[in-house]
């Protein structure tokens, strides 16, 4: 069991004083037998009016910021400390039925799981489907857990993490003509590959801990991080970190899950200006350990 201690920071800045519309923050861990959060602290500037807590669709813990203040700045900061439990990759638990595919889904689950299987984005000629495919054995069995590592491997070491300036998610078949992109890319790139194998998968967000931020070759560090999830009998939903080639939820935190990308973004919100009056954001994610805490204060 590890603690992780987490300091999120995000920074708007303005040309000139702007109002604030309602802000959405996807920030706060989920509770689960592999994560507990111990504390949170959000602090916001300018002042916010309200901060109100829901629970989103998917059981995410949002919060909903509200502002009647002008200001330049708008300036986002969360602090959270959480147990964090390691699960490996060989500790997968899969039913008999579904150790190897194709298997089908239990009639009590599977209405449950239906628009998780449900493709989402274009493949007219099959691309995505016959990319998915080359996983699957022919002629004999298929271990369900090693078409799935597989899969999760062939990304991380064959396509190229890059960073990009563009809002939002790459269409999956765009991730796959270019062999690269991002980890939010990537993992939506591993859904629509496992849903075309009629597999259950989900997006989610969250925080990645980079032991060595100098020398390691982790991936998604400094920022918000992303990853997908695969529904297996047995097991559950078993986490898939395709930019770092990571099966099973080591140094990954789990913030929210979600059908798909649009409805797990970190943060969103508007203000009331013209385009031009937008000046700079940035993004500041620091991950650390208690022994990590200890050293910088000692």
């Amino acid at each position: 069991m590890t603690i992780f201690s987490v300091r999120h920071v995000t920074t708007y800045q303005y040309k000139r004083r702007v109002a604030f519309g309602e802000h959405r923050l996807l920030f706060r861990p989920r509770d689960s037998f592999d994560q507990t959060l111990l504390n949170s602290r959000l602090s916001v500037e300018p002042q916010p009016d309200r901060i109100r807590w829901i629970l989103d669709v998917f059981g995410n813990c949002v919060a909903l910021v509200g502002f009647s203040q002008t200001s330049r700045n708008l300036r986002f900061e969360t602090i959270i400390r959480l147990e964090h439990t390691p699960q490996a990759a060989m500790d997968l638990q899969i039913d008999e039925r579904a150790l190897t595919y194709p298997f089908v889904y239990d009639a009590e689950e599977a209405p449950d799981l239906e628009s998780t299987i449900k493709r989402h984005y274009p493949d007219p000629d099959g691309e995505i489907a016959r990319w998915a495919q080359q996983f699957v054995k022919i002629g004999q069995p298929t271990e369900t857990g090693h078409l799935l590592m597989t899969m999760c491997y062939a990304i991380h070491e064959g396509f190229a993490y890059a960073r990009r300036m563009a809002h939002g998610t790459q269409a999956p078949l765009e991730t796959l003509k270019l062999r690269r992109g991002t980890c939010r890319d990537f993992a939506l790139l591993t859904m629509e590959a496992a849903r075309s194998l009629g597999l259950a998968a989900r997006f989610v967000t969250g925080y990645i801990y980079v032991p060595d931020r100098d020398g390691s070759t982790t991936l998604g560090g400094g920022s918000t991080h992303a990853w997908c999830q695969v529904y297996l009998p047995g097991a559950g939903w078993v986490e898939f970190d395709p930019t770092n080639g990571i099966v099973g939820n080591r140094d990954l935190i789990r913030v929210g899950v979600a059908r798909d990308p649009r409805q797990a973004i970190p943060l969103w919100g508007s203000y009331d200006g013209r385009a031009s009056d937008f000046e700079n954001m940035s993004v500041q994610v620091n991950v650390t350990t208690d022994d990590q805490d200890a050293k910088h204060n000692g």
